[in-house]
């Protein structure tokens, strides 16, 4: 009876939607071509993240090594990217990694997901609004420098008020237009970030990869206080400590190119476009991030670069104030490209997983209140000053980190489970599964575990594939933890070096038996190569990044979840869509 009792517990935790039929490939909604999607990715990736983000890297974490936390965070984002693109052609739905989970391994995790792309998406919109305020700062100073000196006192005494109405304008200006001209925006994108690239390689000096202790003297920071935050000098002044703690500080600036997969449904030739798309717009980006890392550590001592210091900063401290003026004002408006995106994704996540019944109906009601679009904006700028007052921008920037992270985390496993499940009919069972495929019912044995006798997947191999990809993340938690406490492995403690090399004899055992299972063989444009070894792979450097957090932020972390976990056990798994 208990038996029983927990099978059917566990089957509610793993069950899943049958979703519509997709858009038809001939329908009139389908309008965007690869070049628009293109456009799409690389104008949402190339936002607020490297503006504020890449002074604060390199002053506070990694110093010159830099450019190495941006080819981590770029190589494993195009890995992530790979994933989405596999993931969008076997479920041609447009949606986030909620969606994707609660199709491919069930509902318990997709609200997981979901619970924490909230986290993601809510931390996300406080840093940007935090970093729209430093902007508006620098650009207020700026214009008042130029403005004052040719105005009277009356317009002094109103000029920021001016300032204030000129740039709402100008906003509300874009969104008018912003269908027309979003290519030559994210032309203009790619303009400015390439003049910061050149402008490094005329200013830049190699010297600057090499600073020591006794150039910080020279410079006037000698003493014991100053020194400690500065690091030890060299290409990797804070360590291999500060280039894990970087690359896991750069993701953010990659994150944007999931709006490509929010379009699958307005996409042409989704199969060949989504890949195609999500590939070009990632190596864009990572080639334009990459250079702008180059630019900057070779232009300026990263210790010259102050707390809250904004990449324009950089043209002032090697003499370029015309440059700096008009790089500022230009960030300043790639700003209003991001401003609605967060109130767009945070609608349409909150809209499914209350249709789907995993948060309470008021959610719904809310969600078809008529509240005008700057009302919104008024809320969120209200909620995002609070946030700003009890967290800091370090704080909050670990939190949504940590919620990407984890989503990613569940895209990389869904494509190794997906891609070892059987065909099945839109709504078809298990036994009408095994019917299709000539298979009876199959029972599980060690020699079936290594040697499957079917080339095609069938149920049963598909439920290993499941419980094993369930332990090996499991696994690769723990093998993290292990690793995180580096010093006592490399003091040769015997204890901790035994669990770590079970741990690997695990992992590897478990990843063999994945690797033995017959894989799907429908026809896609594109495929993840090297499965399972790649979603594995990424798996771990997340799980690893993630452990570079503070305690603190875990513990925020943990409330979070424990707040999501109450709201889950205590109604979404009693009414959610698919048990009624």
């Amino acid at each position: 009876m208990l038996c029983q009792a927990l099978h059917r517990f566990g089957q509610k935790l793993v069950r899943g939607p049958t979703l519509k039929e997709p858009v038809a490939e001939n329908d009139p909604r389908r309008s965007l071509n690869t070049l628009d999607l293109v456009a799409l990715g690389v104008g949402r990736t190339l936002g607020v993240g490297v503006f504020v983000l890449a002074c604060e890297v390199v002053r506070n974490q990694a110093g010159p090594s830099f450019v190495i936390c941006v080819l981590v965070a770029g190589l494993f984002s195009m890995l992530i990217g790979l994933y989405y693109a596999e993931i969008s052609a076997r479920v041609p739905h447009s949606g986030l990694a909620y969606i994707y989970s609660h199709v491919i391994i069930g509902e318990l995790w997709a609200f997981i997901t979901g619970w924490n792309l909230l986290l993601s998406i809510g931390a996300n919109a406080v840093i940007f609004f935090h970093i729209f305020f430093l902007a508006f700062e620098h650009l207020r100073v700026t214009l008042h420098e130029i403005i004052l000196p040719h105005v009277s006192h009356l317009l002094e005494d109103n000029l920021d008020f001016i300032i204030m109405f000129l740039l709402w304008y100008l906003t509300e200006l874009w969104y008018i237009c912003i269908s027309s001209v979003i290519k030559m925006f994210t032309l203009v994108k790619i303009l400015v970030l390439s003049f910061v690239i050149i402008s490094g390689f005329i200013k830049g000096h190699l010297y600057n990869w090499k600073l020591t202790e006794e150039d910080y003297a020279m410079a006037g920071l000698n003493d014991t206080s100053s020194l400690g935050p500065l690091g030890s000098g060299g290409f990797v002044s804070f360590g291999f400590e500060g280039i894990l703690r970087g690359a896991a500080t750069c993701f953010y600036v990659f994150i944007g190119f999931e709006e490509i997969v929010t379009r699958v449904g307005e996409a042409q030739n989704p199969q060949r476009s989504i890949p195609r798309s999500i590939v070009i717009s990632l190596f864009i980006c990572f080639v334009l991030y990459f250079g702008v890392s180059l630019a900057l550590t070779l232009m300026v001592p990263y210790y010259k670069l102050k707390p809250g210091s904004i990449l324009p900063e950089a043209f002032l401290l090697i003499g370029w104030a015309p440059a700096y003026y008009v790089v500022v004002f230009v960030f300043f408006f790639f700003f209003f490209r991001n401003r609605s995106d967060f109130i767009l994704f945070t609608y349409q996540l909150l809209h499914n997983m209350a249709v789907d019944g995993l948060l309470f109906p008021v959610c719904t009601r809310i969600l078809t209140w008529n509240i005008p679009q700057h009302g919104i904006i008024v809320i969120f700028y209200i909620i995002a000053i609070i946030m700003i007052f009890f967290f800091g921008l370090t704080d909050l920037m670990d939190l949504m980190l940590i919620g990407s992270l984890m989503s990613y985390s569940m895209v990389a496993i869904c494509v190794l489970i997906i891609r070892y499940q059987p065909e099945r009919r839109n709504g078809g069972n298990e036994s009408e599964v095994q019917e299709e495929n000539g298979h009876t019912v199959e029972r599980l044995t060690l020699q079936g575990l290594l040697f499957p006798g079917s080339f095609t997947p069938t149920p049963l191999s598909g439920r290993v594939v499941y419980v094993c990809s369930s332990l090996l993340a499991l696994l690769l938690i723990l093998l993290c933890l292990v690793l995180a406490q580096w010093p006592v492995l490399l003091s040769g403690d015997p204890v901790w070096i035994s669990v770590s090399v079970l741990l690997l004899v695990l992992i590897t055992g478990i990843t063999g038996v994945i690797w033995r299972q017959p894989q799907s063989s429908s026809p896609l444009h594109f495929k993840v190569p090297a499965l399972p070894f790649l979603p594995l792979l990424s798996v771990f450097v997340n799980v690893c990044l993630m452990m570079q957090m503070s305690a603190a932020t875990w513990a925020r972390f943990g409330v979070w979840m424990l707040i999501g976990f109450a709201i889950y056990f205590s109604y979404g798994i009693q009414y959610s869509l698919v048990s009624n």
